[in-house]
């Protein structure tokens, strides 16, 4: 916590209560916050919320969650916005839902009904193997309606300027998709429950698509809620109404705690840490990057990699 600013003067109670708030900055320290995103909001929402607990503009988001979904959404604030690329990159589990029989404009329930082929008589292992189609390494393709950007642009607001947009496949990896229920509770719909775990950039919304189309049913996602990124999950998650009782300290995994829950350890000799604050190379340490790097005193230095017989920093993080 940071304080800035004084109080002087004898005044009454109720000013001096006010010139203190005026004149006090308390701000969040820095670090990772695990929230647990409400449906109705996007992540720029979260973000604007946190920014203003925590009292500093310097926030950011690791991973975007679409407003309907709700779970994992992990928090940058101050210096460890720094940490968020990869975070990012990390893989990511999800409990979704797909619905078989409808498809939809956005692939997901957000979106107008475009198709509907009635489901009913899609058989249980039908639906299982078609989603197994669907596991390992696989090239996707995005959905049109997405955050992906075509020269510039966003490939959602193309869609609403009514353009037919197509994005080329990637390639992404579905670890696991494990079906835990298929419910026939509405007519001709078939609603299907399942755990994904997935590498960074994969769309949920594009499996539930890809299932329906490769049924002859269409499909599309009625829930998503993001379990886990990397090794932060809805255990350690805060909603916001608890961030707002604890505010403006929100952060609840301080900068080095994050970087040492996130990444491998070294730690530096003062030579190497001084060497290392001012953005130059270390001897290699044989440690698979990237890797955080902490000083004598315990403070993270820097995000290190190692390449051509050095190690060198990718990010220096150490106060300046």
């Amino acid at each position: 916590m940071i304080l800035t600013g004084r109080v002087s003067g004898t005044v009454s109670p109720g000013r001096a209560d006010r010139r203190r708030l005026a004149g006090l900055a308390v701000v969040s320290a820095d670090g990772l916050i695990v929230v647990d995103k409400p449906g109705g909001m996007t992540s720029h929402d979260v973000v604007a919320r946190i920014r203003r607990l925590a009292r500093t503009r310097r926030v950011g988001h690791g991973g975007t969650l679409d407003p309907m979904a709700t779970g994992v959404l992990v928090i940058g604030v101050g210096r460890a916005t720094r940490l968020l690329t990869y975070v990012i990159g990390a893989g990511k589990s999800y409990a979704a839902t797909i619905r078989l029989g409808q498809a939809t404009v956005t692939d997901d329930a957000e979106g107008d009904v475009v198709a509907s082929t009635p489901a009913g008589m899609v058989t249980d292992d039908a639906v299982r193997a078609a989603l197994a189609a669907l596991t390992g390494e696989i090239d996707q393709v995005p959905s049109a309606v997405s955050a992906i950007k075509i020269n510039g642009e966003r490939a959602y607001k193309r869609v609403r300027d009514g353009e037919s947009v197509e994005l080329p496949a990637r390639r992404v990896t579905i670890a696991k998709l494990d079906v835990r229920a298929i419910r026939r509770d509405t007519p001709d719909v078939v609603d299907v429950d399942v755990d994904v775990t997935c590498s960074s950039g994969t769309y949920i919304r594009a499996v539930a698509r890809d299932a329906g189309l490769a049924l002859g049913v269409g499909g599309h996602l009625t829930a998503l809620r993001r379990t886990a990124v990397g090794g932060f999950d809805l255990a350690e998650a805060a909603t916001l109404a608890q961030l707002e009782e604890r505010a403006p300290e929100v952060v609840n995994l301080p900068l080095d705690a994050a970087a040492q829950r996130f990444f491998p350890r070294r730690d530096a000799t003062v030579e190497e840490a001084r060497t290392l604050s001012h953005g130059g190379p270390l001897d290699p340490a044989g440690i698979a990057g990237p890797y955080a790097v902490f000083g004598p005193a315990g403070g993270l230095i820097a995000i290190v990699s190692e390449r051509d017989g050095r190690a060198r920093a990718e990010i220096v993080l150490a106060p300046a």
